[in-house]
C-alpha cells in the first residue's frame, strides 16, 4: 500500500479496474473529489459489523473503524452499501466521511426510543422476496413495498421457489393475486433450483445495486447463490411446520454480480417496521389515494361520510375491503411512529382529536336537542 496520495491519473485508472464493478460512476467520482484532494482513498462498504466495516478501495478489501463518523442518530451510522473516504494507511485505518445517499432503506427499530434503523443505501433495486412454499402474506408484502418505495429505489416482487408451485394456472393466479397488492410493480415467479426466471432477474439487476429482503425461508441467500454463481451465502432448511427459516445471514453483504450489477443480502426480517413512509404508503396503495381525491370532503375518513368515492368503490366490488384494511392500518401505524419521533406531529395529532372529539360531541349535543 502506498502512504502517499495517488496521483490524478493513479486514482482514476485504480478507481476504473477496483470500483467500477462496484457502482462507482462520475457522479461519486465528483462528490468525492474534496477528499481526494485531501489525500483519502474512495471505497464501497461492503459489510459492517460492531463498528468496524469491510471497504473495497483501489488497494483492496480493508478493515476500517467507524469510529470518526458514529453519530448519535443511528440513521447517520456507517452502512453496506455506503460510499466512504478512509484512510490511505494506517492501522487502524479509519473511515471519515461518507458520501450523500441516493437512496437509504430505513425501518422503525423494536427499541421504545422510537429511532430508525438504516439496513442499506445506494440502492436502485429492491426486491421484495416471497416464498411460494407457504401461504401468501399480502398485508407483509405491502409493508416492505411501503419501506421500498419510500427508501427512493424501485421495488420489485420476487416470488421464490416457482418449481413447488408447478401447475401454471395456479401460479398466474398467485401473480394475479401479488400484482393486484402490489400497483406499478413487477412481480416474478423465479426457480433458484431449476433457473427458471433467474435469466430475466439477471438482466433487471444487471445495472446498478439491488437490495434483498424478505422474512427468514424466503430464499435470499439461495436466490443470492443462483445470481451469484456459486454458494457465497450459507443456506438452511426451513422448518416444515411452518414454512419459516433460521437467520442464515447475520450481516449485510455486498457483492458483485458477474453479469454486472451489486446485490447485498440482508438477514430475514421478522419485525418491518414503517419509519415515516407517509408516501410509501401512498405509492402501495396508489388506487385508494386516486378514489379519495375524488370524495366529497378532503378530509374523508372513508366511513359514513356522503359522497365518498372509496365506500363507493368498495360497495361495487371495485376495490377489495382487505385493501382498505391495510391501507388504514399501515397509515395508523406511520402517524403513530412520526408523532413518537415529532414533538411537533404529536402536537397536530393532539389537535386533531381534540377536534374530532369536539365535532362528536357537538353532534351528539344535537341530536339531544332534537329527541328533546
Amino acid at each position: 500500500m502506498s502512504s502517499s496520495p495517488l496521483s490524478s491519473s493513479s486514482l482514476s485508472s485504480a478507481l476504473s479496474s477496483a470500483l467500477a464493478p462496484y457502482g462507482w460512476d462520475e457522479t461519486w467520482a465528483g462528490a468525492f473529489a474534496p477528499y481526494a484532494a485531501d489525500g483519502l482513498l474512495p471505497g464501497r462498504v461492503v459489510r459492517v459489523d460492531r463498528g468496524r466495516c469491510d471497504v473495497v478501495t483501489p488497494d483492496g478489501t480493508v478493515h476500517a473503524d467507524t469510529e470518526f463518523v458514529t453519530p448519535r442518530d443511528p440513521l447517520r451510522a456507517v452502512c453496506t452499501g455506503d460510499w466512504v473516504a478512509v484512510d490511505p494507511d494506517g492501522d487502524p485505518r479509519y473511515v471519515r466521511a461518507y458520501l450523500p445517499r441516493r437512496t437509504a432503506f430505513v425501518r422503525a427499530t423494536s427499541s421504545k426510543r422510537s429511532e430508525g434503523q438504516i439496513l442499506a443505501a445506494n440502492v436502485d433495486h429492491a426486491i421484495v422476496t416471497v416464498s411460494l412454499a407457504a401461504d401468501l402474506d399480502l398485508g407483509r408484502i405491502e409493508r416492505f413495498l411501503a419501506l421500498a418505495w419510500e427508501s427512493g429505489a424501485q421495488p420489485l416482487v420476487v416470488l421464490t421457489k416457482a418449481d413447488l408451485v408447478p401447475d401454471p394456472a395456479t401460479r398466474a393466479y398467485l401473480v394475479q393475486d401479488v400484482e393486484t397488492s402490489a400497483p406499478g410493480v413487477p412481480v416474478l415467479t423465479v426457480s433458484a433450483r431449476t433457473g427458471d426466471g433467474l435469466d430475466v432477474l439477471t438482466a433487471v439487476l444487471s445495472g446498478g445495486t439491488a437490495v434483498l429482503l424478505g422474512q427468514s425461508g424466503a430464499g435470499k441467500s439461495t436466490l443470492a447463490n443462483a445470481l451469484l454463481g456459486e454458494d457465497v451465502m450459507d443456506v438452511q432448511q426451513v422448518r416444515d411446520t411452518d414454512g419459516k427459516g433460521r437467520h442464515t445471514t447475520t450481516t449485510r453483504n455486498l457483492l458483485p454480480l458477474p453479469g454486472g450489477g451489486v446485490l447485498i443480502d440482508t438477514p430475514g426480517l421478522r419485525g418491518v417496521g414503517l419509519w415515516d413512509a407517509e408516501s410509501g404508503v401512498g405509492q402501495v396503495f396508489a388506487e385508494i389515494e386516486e378514489l379519495a381525491a375524488h370524495c366529497r370532503f378532503p378530509d374523508c375518513a372513508h366511513d359514513t361520510e356522503p359522497g365518498c368515492a372509496v365506500r363507493a368503490a368498495l360497495d361495487a366490488g371495485r376495490l377489495p375491503q382487505r385493501r382498505l384494511d391495510s391501507y388504514r392500518k399501515l397509515q395508523r401505524e406511520n402517524q403513530w411512529i412520526v408523532a413518537k419521533s415529532d414533538a411537533r406531529a404529536r402536537a397536530e395529532l393532539r389537535k386533531e382529536g381534540k377536534r374530532r372529539g369536539a365535532q362528536g360531541r357537538a353532534a351528539m349535543e344535537a341530536k339531544r336537542g332534537r329527541w328533546r
